[in-house]
């Protein structure tokens, strides 16, 4: 771990600071508070969520990623926006912890729904090099683990890497091996996050969405 500033020495995330979002930019660690909306959710912008993860850029350059694994649906746009930086190619894989139809964790636990092929380029890539993770939240580290599990049994990459937009500060139920890498854009309280591209399934267009966001920052609408 070469990093505190965004790699966390606690593994199981603990954390007794529940009033502040932890942003890692370039001065340096600041507390940006972000307080609940009136629904109890806290709702973060787009520019919050480009801001966080590209703050996380010069690190993950030292890791020297040959390719990034976007965990769906949350890791699309995070790693999207880091590729324009890193410039390493990205494949998608598609993991459920939770149930759409009973909106609970699934009693089987995490399920794979798609992987990606790693005797073709760009999956190839994985073999033998450095593969970054992505996600937006570390939120029990279930899913986290289970790619990590994945990419150590089906790819043998030299190193391997975890990056989130946030943290929970929660205790964890998954568990990272402790060679894998990770780092963090923010530790944030355990609340329920709403993120923008998921406005549609709290019943908010874009718009409204980015407005809570900025009332959760103290800002006017």
């Amino acid at each position: 771990m070469t990093d505190t500033a965004v790699i966390h020495d606690d593994p199981s995330g603990t954390n007794n600071d529940d009033d502040a979002v932890t942003e890692h930019g370039d001065s340096g660690i600041s507390h940006l508070p972000k307080k609940e909306a009136p629904d109890g959710k806290i709702y973060f912008s787009y520019s919050e969520i480009h801001a966080t993860i590209t703050s996380l850029v010069p690190q993950l350059e030292a890791f020297q990623p040959t390719l990034m694994i976007a965990i769906g649906g949350g890791g699309f746009i995070p790693a999207r926006i880091l590729r324009t930086q890193l410039k390493v190619p990205i494949v998608a894989v598609s993991l459920e912890l939770y149930d759409d139809n009973t909106n609970s964790i699934r009693e089987t636990g995490v399920q794979c729904l798609q992987w990606f092929d790693v005797s073709e380029k760009p999956g190839s890539f994985a073999q033998n090099g450095n593969v970054l993770i992505v996600d937006e939240v570390d939120d029990s580290r279930t899913t986290l683990q289970f790619c990590v599990e994945q990419v150590l049994q089906r790819c043998s990459p030299k190193r391997i890497a975890v990056a989130v937009v946030h943290n929970k500060l929660k205790v964890k139920k998954g568990v990272l091996p402790s060679h894998v890498e990770y780092f963090a854009g923010a530790d944030v309280p355990d609340k329920w996050n709403c993120y923008p591209w998921d406005a549609a399934a709290y019943g908010r267009d874009i718009e409204t969405h980015e407005a809570l966001s900025r009332e959760c920052s103290g800002l006017p609408k």
